[in-house]
């Protein structure tokens, strides 16, 4: 049997940070089993759902980069196949129409609250045998409910969480379709399951309770089951449920703070799964290691440090060209111009195992372009009397080499400092501050030969 995988968001904000781990998870268990990933966008709450929430999910999956091989499906283009299955659970007997007003369906909440009982459904127009329901009344629009079995239990073998069984006298009948014929989440996303041919349902713990319910109507159609998957949650810093308005929870807000896709997802796999030691992987690795008898089905805590730790990694694996692209748009911002001299990606190379964002990347990057304003304590330390016209000095040394490179560069440092009767740090930090405009720089003759003869010559001159 191929296996067939599906990611299922709803287009009601934008990709969250769990979504993104079920689709990775989803995405990774098909890429195991040679099988498809499918993409379906559940976009049946009309008021909420929005075509900005839609372009946000594509987006964000384009940016993390994992591909789907089906897709995207749209809820709202499968309405006739739900009303199709509608009337087909309808006439076998699965499910029944519902003339139960607001106000009935009130009463019964009010009753129930005043007992300091759960409210359910009185299941008074279900056509069970023998019993009489009450007239239709004129002028009332029904929905649908399915008729939950009313004994025995609903179980499964999840693949995270272990066999989970629950009595079917806690399930509700619920509704399937609304008044006005729109179809209800539940139902849905088994029609979709059972018409692409799902086989293994990966998704947020948080749908434990809606698999019963799924099942039993799965079951009434006479389709095969998925296999069920249920990830546990992921908490914040602080142990709590993550929200939206204390955590980055999209992905796009980790884009700004330049974090590197490969990065969040390395990361985002070890959040509940685990392969030995192994912390720093490629999804080609994550993909060949994973199972989902490694997922613990405890929660995850968030841990921001660790995420920038992967991501410094990544960064000094990735290919400087490519970062070189990533990085250019974020000094533009800072009303930086990239010149062709010194190469970008060059200087990356020289200065990247300083970062541990995009971000940082760039400001590493910034004095090769447009020199920095030195801070006030760093010229009180370093920026002395004599500084300036020593600079002049060794600057002249500097025009008399034949060859500029790090080599030459750094040959000079020693005769210079014995014939000015100083310590390396009287030269270096006064030069870094000269050139640069800050301390904080790689090894100085890298970075003097990265900006070029001419390019240091200007910037020593100027003070």
């Amino acid at each position: 049997m191929m296996i067939r995988t599906r990611f299922a968001p709803s287009p009601t904000g934008f990709l969250h940070i769990g979504g993104v781990r079920t689709a990775l998870f989803s995405w990774a268990f098909a890429r195991k089993h040679h099988g498809k990933f499918i993409l379906r966008i559940e976009d049946t709450d009309l008021e909420r759902s929005t075509a900005e929430s839609v372009q946000a999910i594509m987006d964000g999956m384009h940016w993390v980069g994992l591909d789907y091989d089906e897709g995207p499906f749209y809820q709202t283009k499968r309405f006739d196949r739900y009303a199709e299955v509608l009337r087909e659970l309808v006439a076998s007997g699965h499910a029944y129409y519902d003339y139960t007003s607001r106000e009935e369906l009130e009463a019964m909440r009010q009753e129930a609250e005043a007992r300091g009982e759960h409210f359910w459904y009185d299941r008074r127009w279900r056509p069970d045998e023998g019993k009489t329901l009450p007239p239709v009344p004129e002028g009332v629009q029904p929905v649908v409910r399915f008729k939950m079995p009313l004994t025995g239990e609903t179980a499964w073998d999840d693949l995270v969480k272990g066999h989970i069984a629950i009595a079917n006298q806690d399930l509700d009948d619920l509704i399937i379709a609304r008044a006005d014929g729109t179809p209800t989440y539940n139902f849905c996303v088994v029609v979709d399951d059972y018409d692409m041919g799902i086989t293994q349902v990966i998704r947020g713990d948080d749908h434990v309770n809606n698999t019963p319910k799924q099942i039993n109507i799965l079951l009434a159609m006479g389709a095969a089951l998925p296999q069920y998957a249920h990830l546990p949650m992921i908490l914040n810093e602080k142990g709590a449920k993550m929200s939206k308005r204390r955590d980055a929870v999209s992905v796009v807000d980790y884009d700004r703070q330049g974090i590197l896709p490969e990065a969040l997802l390395n990361y985002l796999a070890r959040l509940g799964w685990g392969h030995g030691d192994d912390e720093f992987f490629t999804m080609e690795q994550f993909v060949e290691w994973f199972d989902l008898k490694d997922v613990s089905p405890s929660a995850s805590r968030f841990d921001h440090e660790k995420l920038l730790w992967l991501n410094a990694q990544h960064i000094k694996a990735s290919d400087n060209s490519r970062l070189a692209e990533l990085v250019r748009p974020r000094l533009a911002q800072q009303g930086i111009e990239v010149t062709e001299q010194p190469d970008l990606a060059e200087v990356i190379a020289l200065v990247k195992e300083r970062a541990q964002d995009l971000n940082q990347l760039a400001e590493e990057c910034r004095y090769f372009y447009a020199k920095a304003t030195p801070g006030e304590k760093e010229v009180a330390k370093h920026w002395d009397a004599d500084a300036p016209a020593r600079m002049q000095r060794f600057a002249a040394r500097l025009e008399q080499l034949s060859q500029w490179d790090a080599e030459s560069i750094h040959a000079l440092f020693a005769p210079f400092c014995e014939t000015e009767n100083i310590k390396m740090g009287k030269l270096g930090m006064p030069l870094r501050l000269a050139v640069c405009g800050t301390g904080k720089t790689p090894s100085i003759d890298q970075v003097l030969a990265l900006l070029g003869r001419d390019e240091v010559l200007r910037r020593l001159r100027q003070n």
